[in-house]
């Protein structure tokens, strides 16, 4: 089993005085049902779990009332289970099946706060939209749950280097066989990727076609997920976009470009499928700006982005490129590596922010890979996919705007200088605690460059 980091915030949720209803987010076959119940087995004595997808007579307990009492004497004839405030988690699976009961949310927010009761659903975000929903805000609370990260991933791989980078309080150089493991870790995780029954196959040593076979089943399913709850106009344009992924991202400048997507393609025709994407949470969109003014929000330029995957497994697996590839470092791998490797980053440093990074361009000289948008600062990313840092970018950002810190990820040692962090791609997942160990630059030195 891995361990999930999301269970310490569930536990918050749980112990707070002011709990609200959780609502769980987060794209299909991310582990949410699983995740619900395995809470409910560790922290309750009960779990009682009603899915609206599943038993369609649900509905009707719902539709008919407002009165939480009553929703909770005839749920009681739906389960084995007694249903007793601090004992029983409640769990509302597929609730976008059913819009009464993602609508009782708030009665038993405002009615029984003394109860847990947790909700999550497949697709929510389009449901909602596709069906004109209300989400009762202010009486829930939202918790995006994303795929398995890298640090998860070698608590259970490895679970001696994750303890020995997990403890590190100084920027120092790592031993060469915490490298070196963690360099092999990071690899098998590329193939894998943080979707949960992949990582497991790759975990549990049951071969990479079977992880393959699983990612595919996952892309499949999400083939039909456009069919099936896309409006008729826009289940082509999804496909096309999805499967642009891999050519977008493997350009030199990774900037969105719809003409990738079908020549001739027109921002316009394709808007609201890249939106439907997004809701779906299978992608995400991370926009240009021009200048790190705080907040960045107020600077970025809603015509240039670039989009990811929400996961890199899925995009290893949507790009067709095989685990040997990733293994092996085929000399011809090199544009799709660093696509790769920019996606990856991106999912560490997401559940790290309050806010989705950012990146900067300028006028197609330089551009930095991300900004992360801190509270009193933007730090300027750039990733490098292997040992090999050169480039000018991050120079060019530096000299100009003078950051306090700057992060270059790459496969280099651990270190820092006048601000820079140097910092191994496995480390990511720590990108923040490492920052904050990091002493601000005075001055930016002419020379950027590091071994």
């Amino acid at each position: 089993m891995i361990s999930r980091a999301i269970f310490d915030e569930l536990k918050t949720w749980k112990e707070a005085t002011d709990r609200k209803p959780l609502l769980l987010k987060g794209a299909r076959q991310i582990g949410k049902t699983w995740a619900m119940e395995h809470f409910g087995q560790e922290n309750f004595e009960f779990t009682a779990r009603f899915d609206f997808d599943e038993k369609q007579e649900l509905h009707a307990v719902f539709e008919h009332t407002r009165d939480v009492q009553r929703l909770l004497k005839e749920l009681a004839l739906f389960t084995d289970v007694p249903l007793e405030a601090g004992r029983t988690l409640i769990v509302f699976d597929e609730i976008q099946a059913c819009e009464a009961a993602l609508n009782s949310l708030k009665y038993f927010c405002e009615n029984l706060p003394e109860f847990h009761v947790m909700a999550a659903g497949s697709l929510l975000g389009v449901a909602v939209k596709k069906k004109k929903m209300q989400v009762p805000v202010g009486k829930v609370t939202i918790l995006t749950m994303r795929p398995v990260t890298f640090s998860e991933f070698l608590h259970t791989s490895d679970e001696r280097t994750w303890q020995y980078v997990n403890d590190l309080d100084e920027i120092v150089h790592l031993p060469e066989i915490v490298l070196s493991r963690l360099a092999l870790e990071y690899r098998r995780y590329l193939i894998c990727g943080g979707m949960p029954e992949a990582a497991m196959a790759l975990l549990e040593d049951r071969g990479t076609a079977q992880v393959d076979k699983i990612l595919q089943d996952i892309l499949d399913l999400y083939e039909l997920d456009f069919a099936k709850y896309a409006e008729p106009r826009d289940i082509p344009r999804i496909h096309a976009i999805w499967n642009s992924l891999p050519s977008q991202l493997t350009k030199e400048n990774r900037k969105f470009l719809y003409n990738v997507v079908k020549s001739g393609a027109r921002a316009r025709e394709y808007e609201d499928a890249l939106l439907w994407l997004e809701e779906a949470g299978i992608v995400q969109r991370c926009f240009n700006v021009t200048r790190p003014g705080i907040p960045l929000s107020a600077y970025r330029d809603i015509g240039a982005f670039k989009v990811y995957a929400c996961d890199c497994g899925l995009l290893r697996r949507l790009a067709k490129v095989s685990p040997e590839v990733i293994l092996g470092g085929n000399t011809n791998y090199t544009e799709f590596r660093g696509a790769l490797a920019e996606n990856a980053i991106l999912q560490s440093l997401l559940p790290q922010c309050d806010d989705i990074p950012y990146y900067w361009s300028a006028e197609g000289r330089a551009e930095v890979d991300f900004l992360l948008p801190l509270p009193t600062e933007a730090v300027p990313v750039e990733v490098k996919s292997e040992r090999r840092i050169s480039g000018k970018s991050l120079a060019v950002y530096a000299k100009k705007y003078q950051p306090p810190h700057r992060i270059r990820f790459s496969m280099n040692n651990l270190q820092q200088n006048c601000g820079l962090l140097s910092c191994p791609i496995p480390l990511a997942d720590w990108a923040l605690k490492l920052l904050a160990l990091c002493p601000p630059a005075e001055t930016v030195p002419p020379n950027e460059a590091m071994g």
